[in-house]
């Protein structure tokens, strides 16, 4: 009873109740219009051509064109009310222009910024195109002077992000898309409270449906006082705004030291209760100079939400000249707000660039052609391309549709490995001990195009060494490859199940 009580009043089920009533009432007039009135039936038809027509027509992706253009025709005239409803991807006008309004240039730290670029692209000429189109699209610059640590597993990530909560002096800002009650949550939860005690102005922001599941979330950080904000709220209204979700994860203390990665705050990312075997997950910690840029991100979305205008430099620290050698590091984040797809446009540039090897960690291998083409270009022309996803899926359809694109990848000679102790959530892709790029990013359509999300950059730096260490520790001691001979052997009812669920797979 008490199971049945806590589902019927969680906000995803009264939301979800209010959202398919609404739809329902919609397509039962249409319907009914259109069954009685020929005109009114003639004058929808009519509408659902145009729209095809529009759809088609559209500056996007083909995958998703595809599979709202078999809805429409398929079912008219309710497939045009249904993308009416949900198939536009441009978030609100107002969301988009106050997330999407950057700070001033004078928000960033007293840096020379071209020096850093001129001094990168000398060292390393090759990638000089892709920093220069990451940097001039997002407006976030590359720095030097900046210390990095490679956390391999969920685990170890645990322990140095309480490790840096503790040592807060001034602020800790943490964005996060999922957050479940928990022991990995109640001891970050603990430490905050002890901060928040002590003077530290300590601010979370969630993703409401990333969270939607923790009741109890909000009033928990109200009773610490702990300043919280929930991102794009779930409302009870058909608009496809409630698709635009913060996929990221976002941990800065005092400007000194960031976290970024795949992680989220729930146990079985740090492997307690998991129920796909073992989570495999990576992130990493920054110090120094390129901390602002996260600062940054946060700000910015706290600063359309609580109408708090602050000065970013107000956040800075000033750090002192690191050691040598440290590479270059370049944060930057990805929006549905604007017509670039960052995520999608540094993984083709890595790919597309690659000499010797690029191996891949994705939970998900929902891709398009352009991204097919490009891992097949690859492969044949002699780049060791491997690519790692999960033994365990966490969704089974999603999964086939992973699996879908096994046979065409491996006949052009890309490698693909399934994480055999259980499901792999890393985000990493590395190349040719060059550069490196780990974050929140998925290999999918949502990351692609839907969801906000964050990455760092690495190049010349000890991190690219250790994510290219711990992508072959994966692949030869807990992986089992996939062969051309496994996947020609699949059953020709699965087969037809993943091409069907493979054209839809840009609603998924």
């Amino acid at each position: 009873m008490k199971t049945l009580l806590r589902i019927i009043t969680n906000k995803i089920f009264v939301v979800g109740i209010i959202v398919v009533a609404e739809l329902w009432l919609l397509l039962y007039l249409v319907w009914n219009l259109s069954l009685n009135y020929a005109t009114i039936y003639s004058i929808l038809m009519f509408l659902a051509v145009l729209l095809v027509i529009y759809v088609i027509n559209r500056n996007d992706n083909p995958v998703y064109r595809l599979a709202w253009t078999i809805v429409i025709l398929v079912f008219p005239p309710i497939g045009a009310v249904l993308y009416l409803s949900f198939g536009g991807k441009k978030v609100p006008r107002k969301l988009r222009e106050k997330i999407t309004d950057a700070y001033s240039e004078n928000s960033f730290l007293d840096l020379d910024y071209e020096v850093i670029m001129n001094n990168a692209e000398a060292k390393n000429p090759h990638w000089n195109r892709m920093l220069r189109y990451i940097v001039n699209t997002t407006n976030y610059p590359l720095y030097t002077n900046t210390k990095s640590v490679y956390l391999e597993s969920g685990e170890v990530k645990f322990e140095a992000m309480k490790e840096a909560l503790r040592s807060a002096k001034s602020y800790i800002f943490l964005e996060y898309f999922i957050i479940k009650d928990g022991l990995m949550w109640q001891s970050i939860y603990e430490i905050l409270r002890e901060k928040v005690a002590e003077g530290v102005d300590v601010r979370l922001m969630y993703d409401d449906w990333g969270c939607a599941l923790f009741k109890d979330l909000q009033q928990q950080c109200d009773d610490a006082g702990i300043q919280a904000i929930a991102f794009n709220p779930l409302i009870a209204q058909l608009a496809i705004q409630m698709n635009n979700r913060n996929h990221r994860k976002i941990c800065v203390v005092d400007g000194r030291v960031g976290i970024v990665g795949g992680m989220n705050l729930a146990d079985e990312y740090i492997n307690i209760g998991s129920k796909f075997g073992h989570w495999k997950d990576t992130a990493v910690m920054i110090e120094g100079d390129a901390v602002h840029s996260l600062t940054m991100m946060f700000l910015q979305f706290w600063r359309y939400y609580s109408e708090r205008i602050e000065d970013p430099l107000d956040f800075q620290y000033t750090f002192p000249q690191l050691e040598e050698n440290v590479g270059y590091v370049l944060p930057f984040g990805d929006a549905p707000t604007d017509d670039v797809d960052m995520g999608l446009d540094a993984h083709m540039y890595m790919i597309n660039n690659a000499r010797r090897y690029i191996y891949i960690q994705t939970p998900y291998l929902i891709i398009g052609y352009e991204m097919v083409m490009a891992l097949k270009m690859a492969a044949r022309s002699g780049v060791d391309v491997r690519i790692v996803v999960p033994h365990i899926p966490d969704k089974v359809v999603v999964n086939q549709v992973t699996k879908s694109n096994y046979q065409d990848l491996l006949e052009h000679g890309v490698r693909i490995f399934e994480y055999e102790p259980g499901f792999v959530h890393s985000k990493t892709v590395v190349v040719d001990d060059e550069i490196a790029m780990i974050g929140t990013t998925n290999m999918d359509y949502r990351s692609y195009y839907l969801h906000y999300e964050c990455s760092i950059l690495f190049m010349d730096s000890e991190t690219v060494t250790k994510c290219y260490e711990d992508s072959i520790d994966t692949i030869n001691n807990h992986c089992i490859e996939i062969t051309l001979e496994e996947a020609l052997k699949t059953p020709f009812i699965v087969r037809v199940f993943r091409s069907v669920v493979r054209v839809f797979s840009g609603l998924m």
